[in-house]
């Protein structure tokens, strides 16, 4: 009879464990980029469109409403280096950032000093550590998976957010 229960419950937490693997569904992007020998990096979950469009998913964001950037564990910057995206500093460390979208439908990317929790709800935008504007346009090519991409660019580099036709973008310099 012990056998069967030390059985049972080894299957039990074996499903346990299983389910919450596979609690988050969607595959993880990264993207990193070296500025000054230092690492910039960012860690964020892939939701794919599955035949919707961006607007049917971040259109009914009221201006103020913040979007996850990603899926299931919030989207964590990490930065070994200061980064200055205009006159805006974001020190070298580590940060959930979150997109919020504003009242002439523009977006600004969100810098929270809290990362790795999930990402609903969404943390007060007025907690967060600092923002920024972001340069938005529509994609010539829409893109079905969320896709963050660091690129080095004059003297530092650009974070670019594309999912289905939305794309937004932020120069930054290494300080």
């Amino acid at each position: 009879m012990k056998k069967l229960a030390i059985a049972v419950l080894s299957v039990l937490m074996l499903a346990c464990f299983a389910a919450v693997g596979l609690a988050q569904g969607n595959p993880r992007g990264t993207s990193t980029l070296t500025l000054k020998g230092k690492t910039v990096s960012v860690d964020y979950g892939r939701p794919s469109l599955k035949g919707r469009t961006t607007d049917d998913l971040l259109g009914s964001l009221k201006p103020g409403a913040l979007w996850r950037l990603g899926a299931d564990k919030s989207t964590t910057f990490k930065t070994g280096i200061d980064l200055a995206f205009g006159d805006v500093t974001i020190p070298a460390g580590e940060y959930s950032i979150w997109m919020q979208r504003q009242e002439d439908n523009s977006w600004k990317l969100l810098f929270d000093k809290t990362h790795g929790q999930w990402g609903a709800p969404a943390p007060p935008a007025s907690e967060a550590f600092a923002s920024v504007p972001l340069m938005s346009k529509t994609a010539t090519t829409p893109v079905d998976m969320v896709t963050i991409t660091l690129r080095k660019a004059a003297g530092g580099g650009t974070i670019m957010i594309q999912w289905g036709t939305l794309e937004a973008s932020a120069n930054f310099t290494a300080k």
